[in-house]
């Protein structure tokens, strides 16, 4: 599914796990335009494509392309550098919150999380990249 409306704030969301997707479907999909990419590979193509999201949420772990080594990919691009990413991790280690955020994430969020502070912490990030439509 590609970006369609242009109005709408664009949420590419890069998690391999099937519950975790439709959680995180259900949730965004109500606010935001939300695309779900399996992999950091599959998320690139898509990027890669032309379709640029106003925020990217990325698991930690995912299989063939993780979080961390997708922000490194995003960060070292003309096209894709200004673009905010959030990370999402089962994994509560400090130092890996410490490795992503000096990588380049706008945030870290340890799973399970609270959908409401979820949302809040998306609106601090798409405030802060000036995204934010009309969703406060």
């Amino acid at each position: 599914m590609d970006f369609s409306n242009a109005n709408n704030t664009k949420i590419l969301v890069v998690e391999d796990d099937a519950y975790m997707q439709a959680i995180l479907l259900e949730y965004l999909s109500a606010d935001y335009e939300t695309r779900i990419s399996a992999d950091g590979i599959d998320a690139l193509s898509f990027l890669q494509n032309g379709n640029i999201p106003d925020l990217i949420i990325a698991d930690l772990n995912t299989p063939k392309l993780g979080g961390l080594d997708l922000i490194k990919q995003l960060k070292v691009s003309d096209f894709f550098s200004a673009v905010p990413v959030m990370i999402l991790s089962g994994e509560e280690s400090s130092e890996k919150r410490i490795k992503c955020l000096n990588a380049g994430a706008e945030d870290f969020i340890v799973k399970p999380f609270n959908p409401a502070e979820l949302e809040a912490r998306i609106k601090v990030v798409l405030r802060r990249s000036s995204k934010l439509n009309s969703v406060i």
